[in-house]
């Protein structure tokens, strides 16, 4: 057995060894900050603790309407609801999953988020206050029961509604508050096209989604009963019923699903205002193609863009409710989200998001999380001269 002596001269050498390289001296320096110091122990200054909102936006009561006169300009919003969805639920949690998956948000840029010259996207900055004077505030989740689909809606439309009575700050590009909604499965839009629409009138809906959810409800889950007439495959029925949509003005982006009935629900499809760009098309037209079409198409018209993660691959977003094989990848998603600057965009939603499917590294969070960021680029590039 070595003996203690030998055990103490050889770390004695080691020492020596390491303040010779300047290693011991260096480890040996630590200046402690005073003990009433707390400029670092700040809300946001750790990644992985903390009450987490997202991108560590700071939060209030926003349905509280003795503060309706506390600006809002950018509001995110959770809408934990699943009981619309006609597969596999789970969705009522991707709010608390997106935010989560934005705990690494933080101040700073993205090279390559830039459409060429011109292009002052890429000199955005979210989640440095002082890069653009925008009150962004986290909302939380609107409260929604899961016992009865009607009151649960209800209640999300009252939240966006009582979103959209706070005043801005009053620059002239947001007249209103923009909300960003999080889902939730896809019925939730219903709502949130209600509410912008009673601020900004007929909306272009850029609806990325493997499924047209334009089906006529007697053929998805209203020839069962009138309760389940509105769901997540149907709610742009009733967007285009309700006059909600500009006609002819609107697209489906990614489409590949099959069809129900394939005459009828395209012909239907045609009749609720929508143009379609399959998934398929991406191959041909390339991502710049697209952009071409689409903003050759909507101009400055109020633009509501509905991210239904489903658009993306398996492969890419496997937590969702109902998969569909050969779909974007994320690179191609976000590029295409990117190339929207210049678009009038005045609502947003990322919906779908089943945490229970998803993977151990959160692959299809972490890609909900990249679509926020980019649409929330978009709607503060709106506003940088």
């Amino acid at each position: 057995m070595q003996r203690l002596s030998e055990i103490k001269s050889s770390h004695e050498q080691s020492a020596r060894n390491s303040a010779h390289s300047g290693y011991l001296r260096l480890r040996a320096q630590v200046n402690l900050p005073h003990d009433d110091d707390t400029d670092d122990l700040s809300h946001g200054k750790t990644m992985f603790g903390g009450i987490v909102t997202f991108g560590r936006f700071d939060t209030f009561d926003c349905y509280d309407p003795a503060l309706y006169d506390s600006p809002i300009d950018i509001a995110i919003v959770g809408a934990p609801f699943d009981t619309g969805t006609s597969y596999r639920p789970g969705a009522r949690f991707g709010p608390e999953a997106i935010r989560l998956g934005g705990r690494r948000l933080k101040e700073g840029v993205t090279p390559v988020r830039t459409n060429g010259p011109g292009s002052k996207l890429g000199r955005v900055d979210p989640y440095n206050p002082k890069a653009h004077n925008l009150s962004i505030i986290d909302c939380g989740d609107v409260p929604m029961t899961p016992f009865d689909n009607r009151i649960a809606l209800n209640q999300l439309y009252r939240g966006q509604r009582a979103i959209h009575n706070h005043t801005t700050s009053g620059k002239p590009l947001i007249p209103h508050t923009k909300i960003l909604t999080m889902g939730g499965d896809h019925t939730i839009t219903l709502m949130a096209l209600r509410s912008a629409y009673e601020k900004y009138g007929r909306l272009a809906v850029l609806h990325f989604d493997s499924h047209i959810d334009t089906w006529d409800p007697k053929k998805l889950g209203g020839g069962i009963t009138d309760y389940m007439s509105l769901n997540h495959g149907t709610f742009l029925h009733y967007a285009a019923e309700n006059g909600y949509l500009e006609p002819h003005k609107c697209f489906h982006v990614g489409l590949r699903a099959p069809y129900i009935d394939p005459s009828y629900d395209q012909k239907h499809d045609e009749e609720c205002g929508f143009n379609t760009i399959t998934a398929r098309d991406i191959d041909k037209m390339g991502t710049a193609g697209i952009l071409s079409k689409l903003k050759e198409t909507l101009g400055d018209i109020p633009v509501y863009i509905s991210v239904d993660i489903d658009v993306l691959d398996p492969a890419y977003a496997p937590g969702t409710g109902t998969m569909e094989v050969g779909g974007w990848t994320t690179r191609e998603l976000l590029t295409v989200i990117d190339g929207l600057e210049g678009l009038n965009v005045v609502g947003v939603d990322v919906v779908e998001v089943s945490p229970p499917f998803d993977t151990n590294s959160e692959v299809t969070s972490l890609a909900a999380t990249a679509v926020m960021d980019s649409i929330l680029g978009l709607l503060i590039v709106q506003t940088l001269d």
